[in-house]
């Protein structure tokens, strides 16, 4: 099955305008109607397009050009490309194998506590699951609630340490207040500015240690009052 070259029209305004080819030739190779082809070389058509070489693409030979313009019963083949472009993978659920997929509810268990910023299509992404699974863990409906614990998908396999951080760094950026709400909270600027604050912190340590030694004296104080000497006691006894 032949294929159109690289930009049709912009390439038919090209060799309308510098080569001999009939308007059939072109339009076979533009795969356009060869009243198309016309109407560009009339100027009704294609006006403000500006022509693409096919040579300098590779889609064609200057040889080819000439042959072709010695022969109008000559139809022109595209070129075969000279660096192949692989074609983009279709996106589906992530193939999980099967020694792994009983692992999956716990990856799960694991990305809904430690990363809640995370959508259900990013958890998907990361472990091959169904959004129904995902939303039984969340809510704990799902049958081996109980037995589940929750396992990094990393260590299980699931998926790359590069994938999750991926995944985390656009849950990040689209829902920061969420990722603010997982850090430690700072203490009001009333508390830190606050007098007993700022003369805890001039006082600074000498004056704990001081306060160490006063408690000290206090209870070696109380212990040598809980103590009875000998000669105390016999005068008692008396």
């Amino acid at each position: 099955m032949s294929t159109a070259p690289l930009m049709p029209k912009a390439t038919a305004v090209w060799l309308v305008e510098n080569t001999a080819l009939s308007f059939d030739q072109i339009a076979a190779f533009c795969k356009l109607h060869p009243l198309e082809v016309k109407a560009i070389a009339d100027g009704e058509s294609a006006q403000g397009i500006k022509g693409l070489d096919p040579v300098l693409t590779g889609q064609l030979t200057r040889e080819e050009i000439q042959r072709a313009e010695r022969n109008t019963e000559m139809r022109l083949k595209l070129a075969d490309p000279k660096v192949r472009v692989p074609e983009a993978k279709r996106r589906g659920p992530r193939y999980t194998p099967v020694s792994r997929r009983q692992d999956r509810p716990n990856a799960i268990l694991w990305l809904v506590r430690n990363h809640p910023e995370l959508k259900d299509a990013q958890i998907m992404r990361l472990v091959g699951t169904t959004k129904s699974t995902i939303a039984q863990i969340r809510d704990r409906t799902h049958w081996n609630s109980a037995s589940l614990t929750p396992m990094d998908p990393v260590t299980l396999g699931l998926c790359s340490q590069l994938e999750l951080d991926l995944e985390v760094e656009k849950a990040a950026k689209a829902n920061p207040e969420k990722v603010l709400e997982q850090a430690p909270t700072l203490l009001p600027v009333e508390e830190t500015t606050s007098d007993d604050a700022l003369a805890g912190f001039r006082a600074g340590p000498s004056s704990r240690h001081d306060e160490d030694e006063l408690d000290a004296e206090a209870v070696f104080a109380k212990l040598k009052s809980m103590t009875r000497k000998p000669d105390e006691d016999e005068d008692e006894g008396y």
